[in-house]
């Protein structure tokens, strides 16, 4: 077996961010309980597979009516395991709906059979699950990272082993129990509640077909040399360092609106949020001075409560990670115009931060922030905005704000990313694609092209039995 994934934690187990107080802990399953669920899921992909599309699809609806009747409750999770805003986890569940929701909707029409052309003939592209597929997904995200994997494969036919983080095990239960309450198959959905070291071993069975993983580039990078080694098929969302480039000062309030919602949304914790400003003369001094006076408005609080506006990061390990990025950027002289520190309170909590002056020998200019920080950069122009949102090993999301819409598209169309969105932060919805390039992995999610990523697009070819049979090459 290649060199072993680590974990994140030493337990699977659930340490509230607001207090650092262990909540609840569970046990990891062992190799034989692994090794079970994995043919567990085998023997129910026989039986999904041959269910009617229609029929998985309303499998599909129920999980989302289950989970708007169950939105406090998953909110509540959320917020509890890796200390999102309350208003944050409802936002979450409420788009995990709607991605259950439009796959039911739309799957059976995507999967029908695709017509071709052929002389003599007939010819049709089949669209067929693949088995038993791996799900490895991150704490950021623990409702919308698992039904962005598995609602289109479920739709499809494929059966679902998801490893979940290990920091919000309560959530992958709530998860599994949702599923299960569907109706659907027992073995078709399961929570593997395995350490990382036993990701391995699930790529390494025959019986698995494919892997999705979203998470860290080193974790992307481990997975994706097993299945490589072993012929699976791969979806990898790796980092992102978003870059949010402002042409013009057209319309600031908007930009700046933009730009601290995008950044701050999940506490800046989203391989697509905004991490890079890439701001022109015009706009750079007004677009500094109102980021930062929201930034520094923000209030640290139980992230429960309605009325706290500061969340903390999703651990302490996390916290800490952030602030030796931070100290890095200011020993080597980049400046806090707000912020650059630790909150004194107990939980997780790191101050809204705001760097300038960031330069190529600092941490923070090629790795990714994953926090309530801001790095602005000002540039002299178009060009050198371009030049400096692809000097990236990331290749995610990217935006592009400017009142010339002509001008946006310009500069979006030289951007090396695998999404841009123009006069809006980069964000998520059902029908439209999800993934990047570069070091940010390599498939799509979401959208029809999340139908098929572990897919078998089967050719079927019909000839009349008096056709000339021909060479092979034509």
């Amino acid at each position: 077996m290649s060199q072993l994934i680590q974990d994140r934690h030493s337990s699977i187990a659930t340490v509230n961010p607001y207090t650092n107080e262990l909540v609840r802990e569970f046990p990891a399953m062992d190799e034989a309980e692994i090794d079970q669920a994995i043919e567990i899921a085998h023997d129910a992909f026989a039986q999904w597979r041959t269910t009617p599309v229609a029929e998985r699809a309303a499998r599909v609806a129920d999980a989302a009516r289950l989970m708007r009747e169950r939105r406090e409750e998953l909110a509540h999770l959320v917020t509890l395991e890796m200390g999102k805003l309350i208003s944050h986890s409802r936002s979450e569940v409420d788009l995990a709906a709607r991605i259950l929701q439009y796959y039911s909707d739309q799957g059976p029409s995507t999967l029908a059979d695709e017509p071709l052309e052929v002389e003599g003939g007939a010819a049709v592209i089949v669209t067929s699950p693949l088995g038993v597929l791996l799900g490895v997904q991150p704490w950021n995200f623990p409702i919308y990272q698992v039904v962005r994997f598995a609602a289109p494969n479920l739709v499809l036919g494929n059966t679902v082993l998801l490893k979940h983080a290990s920091s919000t095990p309560q959530c992958a239960l709530a998860m599994e129990q949702l599923f299960t309450d569907t109706g659907m198959p027992h073995g078709v959905y399961t929570n593997v509640r395995a350490p990382a070291s036993g990701i391995g071993r699930i790529i390494e069975s025959p019986l698995l077909r494919g892997v999705s993983l979203t998470g860290s580039n080193a974790a992307g990078s481990s997975v994706g040399e097993i299945a490589g080694r072993h012929l699976r098929k791969s979806v990898l969302e790796l980092g992102g360092s978003d870059p949010f480039i402002v042409l013009d000062a057209v319309d600031l309030d908007h930009t700046v609106e933009a730009a601290v919602v995008g950044r701050l949304h999940n506490m800046g914790q989203s391989c697509v949020s905004p991490k890079r400003m890439i701001v022109l003369p015009e706009a750079y001094d007004a677009f500094v001075a109102a980021v930062a006076e929201r930034f520094s408005s923000l209030r640290a609080g139980d992230p429960a409560d309605e009325a706290t506006t500061l969340a903390p990061v999703s651990s302490e390990r996390a916290a800490e990670q952030l602030m030796a990025q931070v100290r890095d950027a200011l020993d080597k002289g980049a400046t806090a115009v707000v912020g650059g520190h630790r909150i004194d309170s107990p939980g997780a909590f790191v101050e809204p931060t705001v760097l300038t002056g960031i330069t190529p020998e600092m941490r923070a200019y090629t790795e990714e922030l994953f926090g309530p920080v801001a790095v602005i950069y000002r540039v002299d122009d178009e060009a050198h905005a371009v030049a400096l949102a692809n000097a990236s090993p990331f290749g995610l999301g990217s935006a592009v704000f400017g009142s010339d819409l002509e001008r946006a598209r310009a500069v979006a169309d030289q951007l090396e990313t695998g999404m841009v969105w123009i006069n809006h932060p980069t964000s998520s919805e059902p029908n439209l694609p999800f993934g990047g390039i570069k070091d940010s992995g390599h498939g799509r999610e979401l959208a029809h092209l999340g139908l098929t990523e572990f897919a078998n697009r089967r050719l079927v070819v019909t000839m009349p039995t008096d056709v000339v049979i021909r060479d092979a090459l034509g």
